[in-house]
């Protein structure tokens, strides 16, 4: 009850209207205050200036040094220059760390300064950008930051939305205003907004607008995208407001000439950068396994410094009691004394975190980047564009990435829709191996108004449109032309002065065609164009205009259907129609079928509310329009009922193959041949329609028009009872052919997504494109395969309840591991899931709305299915099991953490996850939910603004220069121009720099552990004076040229293959992803290495040095440093030797300069000379020449550099040659786990699916528009303010979609499966067709399927099991005979032949065997 009562508080908190707009008075608006920090109050209304960047003028010293001092080395650091500076317990100079750390800081901070100087100039480019105004009663042109919330704005065609504005009046008919909104969800399509119809009719002038002062009174700003509640009081009435009213910034202004916007949401508090997230500190792996390594040194220092402490102590006492006149050294207290020593100790073995490490790390993460930089395998000629690495301290986190997270529009996609192939009659035409004319022939040169842009061609199909021979050729293009919702804008041109160019001397006056100079419009130049066309027209036009000798003669009559219109070889160059018809459509795919028509002859020229104008090869073709049909989630399909010319009347119907072919009147070998074909189209991932049509005679017509206004006057269930009507006309077709569209991928994405999968690289696609749109990229880019197991979201539901709790499902995730299975969810999912993460209550994320429409209750096909699917899957998981996980250690985590938990682990053994319809902020939600529970590394990779959020979230943000902006580039750490450089970015450069920098640093610790640990060493033999081993330069100089310049090799040229032997062998970088190269182990394995060497190098130098002094050999403090300091440098020079694989000359040069800046620095700091001058600073006078004099020294340093050596390599050949031989035995003998699991049936998705996805994921289009003539302007005779029009809420497309059918179960049988159905079912089959309806109950439905699943399949329904109850259409009726062919297990048992057309003795033709009469 409480939580109860908490939730409705919430819930009634939210929905508290506290944001109050008032038109055209901004001072309102500034002026207004609300409650801060403390007591401190802000502005309530920002302005529209947005800023992005992370430090101002005065915040960047301050935050840029409380970040570097949040890395705990630098801490450290500081922590021993304060102890340096008291100058009883300094062992060193203070500035000895003190200038290094300086160096290392003004580095880092150098760099964060530069990449916040890239998002300054964005931010300034942004907010400088140019809008109109209202000031006063008129339209100025200011900047996007002078701004604010109640301004008015006027907007052109192709202009950005500035902020998040109500639309008030637009110049298109009852205020409609069309925006692309690619740069906010990735969706290419074009999406209407409408004004409200107040608005529309009174706010129609400057002056109108500025006396506007409505009052909008709204929800507070929030980042939910597709959410908007309001209300508008204007003239004491209130008007309510939703989403469908809201222009939001980001989006951009199409097919509109003008618009009209109150300024809603300004700068930050607009939906789009509510979504956009903060900038976060990034910190790879290995930075901050460091921090833990310097805090283990530092504790193992602390414990070192008390030991010796406790040992000096000790001394101190024996030396007081033995020689008591030593007491007068000791003046201090004991405790004193200790205390001074044990940080004088501290101070002393502080160079065991070595600060040139840090320094160093620095340059080797500055010249990887600039590798990314220089690599011209990831440069993009066409648009100049070079891979850049914008940010220089994550390459190494490049090699260790285990999830992808891609946007799908423009980074997997290139956003063009191109018409591929098509089948007519059962004839493919657009076979690869017809090949295209030469680019500067054009094919299309015979239609004036044929697209240029448009890419296809095939010869045989233009003989057999222009030859008019084939009726269903015919009438395949001219369904293309009518069967559509696409609207048509003509662009104005000077066409007299254009036609008199081309006609030949003579002929010039513009009266001979006919035209004045008012003629300047595509109508007027209409029946010029026609003459154009045709030849009784051309003999008039003399000599200038002749056919073409390439094309034969006419044949039969010019327009009746016989004729060939001759090629006007010169006219497309002078008269180029193809410019003045601009297409809108609400998808590309439309358009791309509407262009094909286009340039086959069948021009769509106009519409207008009842009829449609087309130019077909020259003879302009008035239908009228009947009835339109227009597509949505449900129905797959759209149809056109018109009237030609002749009075006869058609019905012409596009959509998916799962409903045309169930529709057809018969099926013969021509429909056979077409399923083939389309199941061969969806292989190359190509995106289907079917196109039918039929006849229709007057008096079923009538009686047809009566039902449909019955059902159109219905108040409720009016949309059932259309469909239901839609239905009973859309059977009975005759299959004219079908069209295939590709979704053009970027290039290389297949073969990348593949590649990145062999590294154990897994994939998520992350998009607000529709459910059906994403999946079919995902097959296209080979990320789900035919044989996959995918999961939605019912599936996953059931999964997540019961994970915790039954030992049943916790048994099947641990069997998951063994299929290839995928997830598709959708952001209403994601809604309920990522609860813990949203900052927003339960209550607002249960309440959101989704883009969706609501379907039908009841039991669908969909159900069955998956219920089916996921019992199958239960049935093959159960027998093989162990106990489940106790839910008892869960029950102190709350139910949306477990259920998060659960959601991830189960994502995790998925090889793919398809996120569809999410928002900005659910992307980025997403990748912080893998990163909160898995723990890895992330990258994020997108295109455009709706991406940003995703990419600041992820751990890499990789930004792609695409054609939505700039916004992605600027907020990323590394640029690319293709999806494709990915592959190389981490698989090349991002392995090479984890293993370099791995190798790097074990290095670096294990020569720091070897030279400096003889300090310990030697305090046991210094009565733990403090007093240091070595020379003072050679301590200052050791880690700055002695040893710098090998190791820089190994951190900017090592490695271990070669580049192409790292792409072909993406298994290599599984390794960073194990952390294989650099971990606990490793790091002490070197340390233990260091130790090692340090007690050889001391140890052996004291015993024979101890025998020198009883041979009477001068055995000094300064020889014996000596000694030990050229053991230690040779033994590490040799140990770097042996761990680097890349030679080069650079690479001996390296060595070589460090062995030789020893000799050189050696000889200067101990000359005479030197010593002279400055002899407390230069005190090793000859100390090395004295030493290696003598023989017996250089047997030590021999001795010693082969005691390191020879153990060290033959331990390294040992371990090598025993993985050789445990790989060996792994290959030969079968893991236990595999050999004791019995084999289990797959489960797999039945014969290749055909995806006609632009059917399944079109949304409805603007056909209610037309049919209202809403969309229509009007007459320049009428005045559009007579009536007013009903005003339609657009966001009545945008309803969620409970019972949404699903693309994967739509699947067709191939032949041989259907022919096997058939010959049982061959009777009952007729049957059930010849009685269809589109309405039946949930409660008949549900039992209809059930009794089908429990009668074994071996019989399909019959006429007499629906008997007394209402029946199903056809995609419904076959649901249940189709089952067991989708989703047995047992489909391949015969395998099945290829197409007859493949088969064919001509690869680029199929010719289907006519039937006898």
């Amino acid at each position: 009850m409480e939580d109860d009562h908490l939730e409705g508080d919430v819930e009634d908190k939210d929905t508290e209207f506290t944001w109050e707009v008032k038109a055209n008075d901004s001072a309102y608006h500034k002026q207004c205050k609300k409650k801060g920090f403390l007591c401190w109050r802000q502005k309530k209304y920002k302005s529209n200036a947005i800023h992005t960047a992370k430090y101002n003028f005065f915040s960047f010293l301050p935050l840029n040094l409380f970040e570097q001092f949040s890395r705990v080395s630098n801490l450290y650091f500081l922590f021993i220059i304060i102890l340096q500076s008291i100058p009883e317990i300094s062992t060193l100079p203070w500035f000895t760390l003190f200038a290094p750390l300086i160096c290392l800081l003004t580095i880092r901070a150098t760099r964060d300064l530069v990449d916040d100087i890239g998002r300054h100039r964005s931010d300034k480019v942004i907010n400088n950008r140019p809008c109109q105004i209202l000031r006063g009663k008129s339209f100025l042109w200011k900047k996007w930051k002078n701004l604010y919330v109640g301004d008015v704005v006027r907007l052109r065609k192709d202009n950005i939305v500035p902020a998040d504005l109500l639309l008030l009046a637009s110049t298109e008919p009852s205020s409609l205003c069309y925006v692309e909104t690619a740069d906010i969800d990735g969706e290419t399509n074009l999406k209407f907004r409408q004004a409200l119809t107040v608005t529309h009719l009174e706010l129609t002038s400057p002056k109108k607008m500025a006396s506007f002062h409505g009052v909008v009174t709204c929800e507070e700003p929030n980042s939910r995208m597709h959410h908007f509640v309001g209300s508008l009081e204007w003239n004491s009435r209130k008007y309510p407001l939703g989403i469908g009213n809201l222009l939001l910034r980001g989006c951009k202004v199409r097919n509109t000439d003008t618009c009209y916007g109150l300024v809603i949401y300004a700068g930050l508090d607009t939906k789009i950068m509510k979504n956009c997230g903060k900038i976060h500190l990034k910190r790879t792996k290995l930075d901050l396994l460091i921090n833990k390594f310097v805090v283990l040194i530092f504790m193992s220092l602390v414990i070192t410094s008390l030991l010796l402490t406790m040992g000096f102590t000790f001394i101190m006492k024996e030396l007081k009691d033995k020689h008591f006149y030593l007491s007068v050294l000791f003046m201090r207290s004991e405790a004193r004394e200790s205390s001074f020593i044990f940080w004088g100790f501290l101070i002393l073995l502080s160079v065991m975190v070595p600060m040139s490490m840090f320094i160093i790390a620095e340059f080797i993460y500055l010249g990887n980047s600039f590798f990314i930089n220089w690599d011209l395998s990831m440069y993009y000629e066409p648009r100049d564009m070079p891979a850049k690495a914008r940010s220089t301290s994550l390459n190494d986190q490049l090699g260790q990435v285990q999830y992808v997270f891609s946007d799908k529009t423009g980074t997997l996609t290139q956003n063009i829709m191109t018409f591929k192939k098509c089948c007519i009659n059962g004839r493919i035409y657009g076979d690869a191996s017809t090949p295209l004319p030469l680019p500067q022939q054009n094919p299309y040169a015979w239609n004036l108004f044929a697209d240029g842009k448009f890419q296809f061609y095939n010869k045989d199909l233009e003989f057999a449109v222009r030859g008019q021979l084939d009726t269903v050729v015919r009438e395949f293009w001219r369904l293309l032309a009518i069967c559509h919702t696409v609207m048509v804008q003509e662009k104005d041109s000077e066409w007299p002065g254009t036609l008199c160019r081309l006609l030949p001397s003579g002929a010039h006056q513009p009266s001979l065609l006919g035209l004045d100079s008012r003629h300047k419009s595509l109508k007027d130049v209409r029946p010029v164009a026609q003459a154009l066309l045709v030849p009784r027209s051309c003999q008039g036009l003399g000599a200038g205009v002749r056919p073409c000798p390439e094309i034969p003669p006419p044949r039969g009559k010019v327009l009746g259907g016989g004729g060939l219109p001759p090629l006007l070889t010169h006219t497309s160059s002078l008269l180029d129609l193809s410019d003045q018809l601009l297409y809108q459509a609400a998808s590309p795919d439309e358009e791309a079928l509407v262009t094909a028509a286009r340039n086959f002859g069948y021009v769509f020229l106009s519409r207008t509310r009842d009829t449609i104008t087309l130019m077909e090869l020259g003879e302009e073709r008035v239908y009228q329009v009947l009835a339109m049909m227009d597509f949505n989630s449900v129905r797959k399909r759209m149809s056109v009922l018109v009237r030609n010319p002749e009075g006869a009347i058609c019905l012409y119907t596009k959509g998916a193959d799962t409903v045309i072919l169930e529709r057809l009147h018969r099926k013969g070998a021509i429909e056979a041949t077409t399923e083939e074909v389309l199941a061969a189209f969806a292989e190359q991932t190509l995106r289907t329609l079917c196109l039918a049509y039929k006849e229709v005679t007057e008096d079923t017509y009538k009686e047809w028009e009566s039902e449909h206004q019955e059902a159109a006057l219905l108040l409720e269930n009016r949309a059932q009872a259309l469909q239901h009507v839609y239905n009973k006309m859309e059977q009975n077709l005759k299959l004219l052919g079908a069209t295939a569209i590709e979704d053009k991928l970027q290039d290389g994405v297949p073969e990348t997504i593949k590649c990145l999968k062999k590294g154990n690289i897994k994939i998520w696609v992350l998009t607000g494109d529709k459910t059906e749109t994403a999946v079919n990229i995902g097959f296209a880019c080979q990320l789900l395969s035919e044989n996959m197991i995918i999961l939605e979201d019912k599936d996953i539901n059931r999964l997540l309840e019961n994970y915790w709790n039954e030992n049943y499902q916790q048994r099947a995730f641990k069997m998951m591991s063994h299929y290839n299975m995928a997830l598709v969810i959708n952001g209403e999912f994601l809604d309920q899931l990522l609860l813990s993460l949203r900052k927003e209550p339960r209550a607002l994320v249960q309440n959101a709305v989704v883009d969706e429409a609501p379907q039908q209750l009841g039991m669908t096909r969909l159900d069955f299915l998956q219920a089916r699917r996921i019992s199958q899957m239960w049935k093959n998981f159960g027998p093989f099991v162990a106990p489940a996980q106790s839910a008892d250690s869960k029950t102190q985590q709350s139910p949306e953490v477990l259920r998060e938990r659960a959601f991830v682990d189960l994502a995790s053994k998925c090889q793919a996850v398809i996120c569809c319809r999410v928002t900005p902020k659910q992307k980025a939600l997403v990748v912080a939910l893998v990163k909160k529970y898995q723990q890895v590394v992330t990258l994020a990779i997108g295109d455009g603004a709706n991406d940003v959020n995703m990419i600041k979230t992820a751990d890499i943000g990789v930004g792609l220069a695409g054609q939505e902006g700039m916004q992605a580039v600027q907020n990323s750490d590394y640029v690319l121009a293709q999806f494709s450089y990915l592959q190389r970015l981490l698989l090349v450069h991002g392995r090479l720099s984890y293993m370099r920098i791995c190798k790097f640093l074990r290095y670096y610790f294990y020569k720091t552990a070897a030279s400096m640990m003889t300090q310990i060493w030697f305090s046991l033999f210094n009565g733990f004076s403090g007093q240091p081993l070595y020379e003072g330069w050679f301590l200052a100089l050791f880690n700055l040229l002695y040893s710098t310049l090998p190791v820089l090799y190994i951190g900017l040229f090592e490695q271990d293959v070669t580049t192409e032997k790292s792409l072909n062998m993406p298994e290599l970088y599984t390794a960073g992803q194990k952390e294989e190269l650099f971990n606990y182990s490793i790091f002490l394995g070197a340390i233990a290495h260091g130790l090692a060497t340090s007690l050889i190098n001391f140890f052996v130098a004291v015993l024979v040095s101890q025998n020198m002094a009883k041979s009477g050999s001068s055995n000094d403090y300064q020889s014996f440093g000596v000694l030990v300091a050229i053991s230690s440098l040779l033994s590490i020079t040799l140990e770097v030797v042996l761990i680097i694989k890349y030679w080069t000359l650079l690479c001996v040069l390296s060595i070589a300069l460090s062995l030789g800046s020893y000799v050189i620095m050696t000889s200067l700091t101990q000359s005479l000379l030197l010593y002279r001058i400055w002899p407390q600073t230069f005190q090793f006078l000859f100390a090395d020449y004295n030493v290696l004099s003598q023989p017996s020294s250089l047997l030590v340093i021999t001795l010693s550099v082969v005691l390191n050596t020879l153990p060290v390599l033959a331990f390294r050949t040992i371990h090598e040659i025993t993985l050789k031989l445990r790989r060996k035995e792994e290959e030969a003998v079968p893991s236990e786990e595999m050999a004791v699991e019995p084999p289990v049936t797959p489960l797999r998705r039945g014969a290749p699916a055909r995806r006609s996805s632009y059917a399944f994921s079109h949304r409805e289009g603007y056909a209610s528009l037309i049919t209202q003539g809403t969309i229509l302007r009007r007459p320049m005779g009428e005045q559009s303010g007579d009536t007013a029009c009903e005003s339609l809420n657009p966001s009545e497309e945008d309803l969620p979609s409970f019972r949404k059918e699903s693309i994967f179960n739509a699947r067709k049988l191939s032949i041989l499966a259907k022919k096997r159905l058939q010959q049982f079912g061959r009777g009952s089959q007729e049957e059930v067709h010849s009685n269809i309806s589109s309405q039946i109950t949930a409660e008949r439905q549900a039992t209809l399927l059930l009794d089908c699943h429990s009668s074994d399949m071996k019989k399909p329904p019959t006429l007499s099991s629906l008997k007394g109850s209402l029946q199903l259409p056809p995609s419904e009726s076959l649901a249940c005979r189709r089952v067991p062919s989708q989703y047995a297990l047992d489909v391949g048992s015969s395998p099945r032949r290829g197409p007859h057309w493949k088969r064919s003795a001509s690869p680029s033709h199929l010719e289907v065997p006519r039937e006898k009469p």
